[in-house]
């Protein structure tokens, strides 16, 4: 049985899993900035920021997007369902954890440690990739979901605003102390650390290819009258003439 089927699912948590996010909003689709990138736990369903009026009084999860897939902050997860052992990374000095698994990767130079349901590279102590694969593993081992689900009463967007959800995967590790908020239930007591996505390294790429461009950009000009001045320290030192002897 498909795990969205189950029946120990809540169904905000059904709906927040297959949602499709980002993209943009029938109603308000003249306005700038409409992505559907706010999920109301009360009406299972995903709005824009234009539509949030109505939704004000409603528990209200923001949605990110983190190397082109759907992430949640840490912080706003652990309100919700336990999420230990999920793996969690740091961009824009916000932890994150994704929603679904992503196409699985080659594994981690000198880790063998991977998610166990869709056996993508973790760093280790993590077991998860997403919380949809810890939700699959629960259901397969244990049948019973009500104990790693919380009870939340209100959630609200961060102040000032909404951001555009768009993050940038700057960080590519960050040690974190045994205090970690990644840490939590039973599978919690062992001490995590936040890791940077291995996807960063296309960004680090781009970033250095750029920098002759940046560097020339601030190379100093040179006026007509000290042209020849830099072609004298272009010279190379020729052979050293001897005084003539008398």
């Amino acid at each position: 049985m498909n795990m969205l089927e189950s029946t120990q699912l809540p169904q905000w948590l059904i709906a927040l899993l297959t949602e499709k996010f980002f993209n943009a909003c029938i109603i308000h689709e003249d306005a700038k900035k409409n992505e559907k990138n706010v999920f109301c736990l009360d009406c299972c369903e995903c709005i824009c920021p234009h539509c949030l009026s109505p939704h004000r009084s409603h528990r209200l999860l923001q949605i990110r997007r983190y190397v082109y897939h759907d992430v949640i902050r840490l912080c706003d997860a652990e309100k919700l369902l336990d999420c230990a052992f999920v793996q969690s990374y740091t961009s824009n000095s916000a932890k994150v954890v994704f929603l679904n698994h992503r196409p699985k990767t080659r594994p981690c130079r000198g880790s063998s440690n991977t998610c166990i349901i869709c056996e993508r590279g973790l760093q280790d102590p993590y077991l998860f990739c997403s919380i949809s694969c810890k939700i699959e593993h629960i259901l397969k081992t244990e049948g019973k979901l009500s104990k790693y689900i919380y009870k939340c009463d209100y959630m609200t967007l961060s102040e000032p605003g909404l951001d555009d959800g768009q993050m940038t995967p700057d960080t590519i590790l960050e040690p974190v102390d045994s205090g970690s908020s990644c840490s939590g239930g039973a599978v919690g007591e062992i001490g995590c650390r936040t890791v940077g996505c291995t996807a960063t390294t296309e960004v680090v790429r781009k970033k250095r290819s750029t920098l002759p461009a940046f560097r020339s950009a601030f190379q100093p000009v040179c006026g007509p009258g000290s042209e020849m001045s830099v072609s004298m320290m272009n010279r190379r030192k020729g052979t050293p003439q001897r005084s003539p002897l008398y």
